[in-house]
């Protein structure tokens, strides 16, 4: 199926679940390699967590995609807009960069239909959304996550990966991202 006729993947805003977003910049350009841009991502979180009334429980910013395990606290949310909120911010700040500081890279970013130029800085759609309805699912996915960078050999353990989660999640280190607490019916007995 070419992918211009693929359905669009519906979004699921159903109250009480949690969300595992993740979503990658355009054409998998390493723009989070950048300190600058992983502050701005950082911002933008706390802003989005501010306005839209939502819990951050797991996150791992890796050179070119994002992961974020979030938790809605209003009944009624839409998980494209929270995940607009916090991506368009970045986009923007990222762009206007470029343009003063590396204008070389906006062709690149840059597509020309119907007489306009749009630029890129996240991979064009919403990326993925899994709803996460259960403990067990969502200890296995914050493990997921945290592995990322280990994985891909940046570091030796998780919790050395200096924007992640992990670290926060093994022994309560502080890390660059504000967190909110998974409530207990949230987690496994131990």
């Amino acid at each position: 199926m070419n992918i211009r006729n693929r359905p669009h993947r519906r979004n699921f805003n159903d109250p009480g679940h949690a969300h595992e977003f993740t979503f990658s910049c355009y054409r998998r350009y390493r723009f989070l390699s950048a300190e600058r841009t992983c502050n701005w991502l950082a911002e933008s979180i706390a802003e989005t967590r501010a306005t839209l009334d939502v819990d951050l429980w797991a996150f791992v910013f890796m050179p070119e995609h994002v992961h974020l395990i979030i938790h809605p606290r209003r009944h009624d949310y839409d998980v494209a807009d929270i995940r607009q909120s916090i991506k368009e911010p970045v986009a923007g700040l990222a762009i206007d960069y470029l343009e003063t500081h590396a204008p070389e890279w906006l062709p690149r970013l840059s597509i020309r239909k119907s007489g306009r130029t749009r630029r890129f800085f996240w991979q064009r759609g919403g990326g993925y959304d899994r709803n996460v309805t259960e403990p067990r699912t969502l200890e296995m996915m914050i493990d997921y996550i945290h592995m990322n960078p280990v994985r891909r050999g940046l570091v030796e353990r998780a919790s050395d990966w200096k924007w992640s989660s992990a670290a926060w999640h093994a022994h309560g280190a502080s890390c660059e991202v504000e967190l909110d607490p998974i409530p207990a019916e949230w987690t496994l007995p131990e």
